[in-house]
């Protein structure tokens, strides 16, 4: 299981690029599309650097999905499962009700549940929102 351009694409729409770590909303330092493991504030990236970056933090993301998803997923329920993934970590992921309604063979009860991850600090976000529905989106969406 990997995730696609289309999926990559989208993680990068949102998360921007960043060649020098900041703190995001959260207060977590990041570098690059969203990178976080292992950055402290004064890091670097190139551009490339940072593509590398995005291709392997979404890799181990989507590992964690195949582990945790039993039934069958298209190329855009990946994509976008390892978008919001990406955003949201795998422990949230994993105890989440969008999962149950995945493995219950539910897309169509799953996809609503992505609307429900639009808050930080809890605050409701404009981009979080923005983000979620374009996750639902390509989850629901029969092109592939």
């Amino acid at each position: 299981m990997k995730a696609s351009e289309k999926g990559l694409s989208l993680i990068r729409s949102f998360e921007g690029l960043r060649l020098l770590a900041y703190k995001d909303l959260g207060g977590i330092v990041t570098i690059g599309y969203g990178t976080t493991a292992g950055v402290k504030m004064g890091d670097t990236v190139t551009k490339a650097e940072a593509e590398e970056l995005l291709r392997l933090d979404v890799q181990r993301f989507v590992d964690h999905i195949a582990a945790l998803v039993t039934v069958p997923l298209n190329q855009n329920h990946i994509d976008a499962l390892a978008a919001l993934v990406y955003n949201i970590g795998p422990s949230a992921f994993a105890q989440s009700t969008l999962l149950k309604r995945i493995n219950d063979g539910r897309h169509d009860l799953a996809a609503s549940e992505f609307e429900r991850w639009v808050n930080a600090g809890g605050k409701r976000i404009n981009g979080l929102v923005r983000r979620r529905a374009a996750e639902r989106a390509l989850y629901e969406s029969m092109d592939t």
